[in-house]
Parts: C-alpha cells; sequence; structure tokens
C-alpha cells in the first residue's frame, strides 16, 4: 500500500526532479466520462511549496484536464523510477487552470521556459503524497527530449495556435467546457 505523508517532503521533491516524465491524471463526476490519464515531459514540472506543484501544459490535441478540473478539481500526479532505486510517488491534490491573461501567470511562468505552444499553467494544491515501492517498474536510458512539439508549434505559428486552440481544446471528450472556453 505504501507510505502517506500530509505534504511534499525534501526528498520526494529530489525524486520528483530527477524524473524525467510523469503521468497527470483526472476524471469527470459522470460515471460514464472517459478518465484521462497523460504523460508529460520536457521538464515542465515544478514544486512550488510542500503543497503546491504547478506544470507548465502545451498545446495538445484535446484539453481533457482543465475541462476536468474546470468541473471538480480532482488531479493526481505520478511519477516512476525509471533508473535507480525503485519508487513511485503519486500527489493527490485540487487543480486549477492558470491562463495567459489570468493576474498569476507571469509569476508562475517565471519558474518555466515556455515555448511558443504554451498553453497554460496547471496549478494543484496538493492534500496527500503516497510512495510505493515501484519493484515491476522496469529499467530505462533516458536519451533526450523529442523536437516534435517545438516543431509543431513553430510551423503553426501564434495565429495558428489560437485557431487551432479555438476549434480543438475548448470542449472536453464528454461535452465538458475547458478553462480556454470560459476565458
Amino acid at each position: 500500500m505504501g507510505s502517506f505523508f500530509n505534504f511534499i517532503e525534501v526528498k520526494h521533491q529530489s525524486f520528483i526532479e530527477h524524473q524525467k516524465m510523469f503521468f497527470v491524471a483526472t476524471a469527470p463526476l459522470a460515471g460514464d466520462g472517459h478518465i484521462n490519464l497523460s504523460p508529460k515531459g520536457m521538464d515542465s514540472f515544478r514544486v512550488l511549496t510542500p503543497n503546491k506543484v504547478a506544470y507548465l501544459d502545451l498545446v495538445g490535441s484535446g484539453n481533457e484536464t482543465s475541462a476536468h478540473i474546470l468541473e471538480n478539481g480532482r488531479i493526481t500526479f505520478m511519477f516512476c523510477a525509471y533508473d535507480g532505486p525503485p519508487n513511485i510517488l503519486r500527489l493527490y491534490g485540487k487543480g486549477r487552470t492558470v491562463l495567459p491573461k489570468h493576474e498569476e501567470w507571469t509569476a508562475l511562468a517565471a519558474n518555466f521556459i515556455t515555448p511558443l505552444g504554451t498553453r497554460q499553467i496547471i496549478v494543484a494544491d496538493i492534500d496527500m503524497v503516497q510512495t510505493s515501492c515501484g519493484y515491476s517498474v522496469p529499467l530505462f536510458t533516458y536519451k533526450g527530449e523529442r523536437n516534435h512539439a517545438d516543431k509543431w508549434a513553430q510551423n503553426k505559428g501564434k495565429d495558428g495556435l489560437e485557431k487551432y486552440m479555438k476549434d480543438k481544446n475548448q470542449i472536453s471528450l464528454d461535452g465538458l467546457p475547458t478553462a480556454l472556453a470560459t476565458k
């Protein structure tokens, strides 16, 4: 079952900072709604305080995380050790979407390198941290970051990205509005 904590300890933050990839999970309230689970990378996650985290979210084909947290706030992050000692760390909390037009954008964005394809920052207040063994997680060797997202955004350009977000990032798979739809 693992161990539970009320906040992100220094050893947890060190583990998080070492990982090259993490996963974010959200779900709508409707029992027949689609659960979202997305891999993330590109040095886009930050521990802001022992109970607050944020990640830089790039434009993508959907915007489920934003829709789900707008509806109910629930969010879970998972980090797995792919090298070194086996470990899995989960962060449970309540999230919110911060868009570039929001007052707190500038302060939050200062924590990241913000490429052209930046869509929003997801901020979460963490109320529970869980660690577990990770014994069945395979070992992998990190080879580097992909540059596909950056190339895609550069090819679209600022106006193309705005149109893409308007066309593809306003509504979830289940018809829920995202923060972009409410701006």
